[in-house]
């Protein structure tokens, strides 16, 4: 089942930290991938990466550059961690779009699978 961008945050209770295009508040995506080892993200995301959302507990640039190279649009980040200022800034010049949300990565993944996201494997 698809999941359009809007409903994803709100089933997560998820803030905005970098928000470039509105528009893709109403983009859907197919598929949710989790890790923090971005190594995983770039070997195992080989089909439709444009419509996978990236869902991890790493908060650094090597996110942003990972997600850049797979053309993904739409991180979220568990555990309500943030990016600094600096890696936030290279997330707006980059136009992802990054939320945040208090869940547990395991919670994340439950949630977006009960709504019927599928998993990358």
């Amino acid at each position: 089942m698809n999941m359009k961008a809007s409903e994803i945050v709100e089933t997560l209770h998820a803030e905005p930290l970098a928000i470039w295009n509105q528009h893709l508040l109403s983009k859907e995506y197919t598929a949710v991938f989790a890790t923090d080892l971005m190594s995983d993200a770039l070997a195992m995301i080989q089909d439709s990466p444009e419509t996978t959302v990236l869902v991890t507990g790493l908060c650094n640039a090597q996110v942003l550059r990972t997600a850049e190279m797979l053309d993904i649009d739409l991180i979220i980040f568990v555990r309500g961690k943030k990016l600094s200022g600096e890696s936030l800034q290279i997330a707006k010049e980059m136009e992802f779009n990054i939320f945040s949300t208090e869940c547990t990565m395991y919670e994340t993944c439950g949630l977006l699978y009960q709504k019927g996201m599928r998993a990358i494997i």
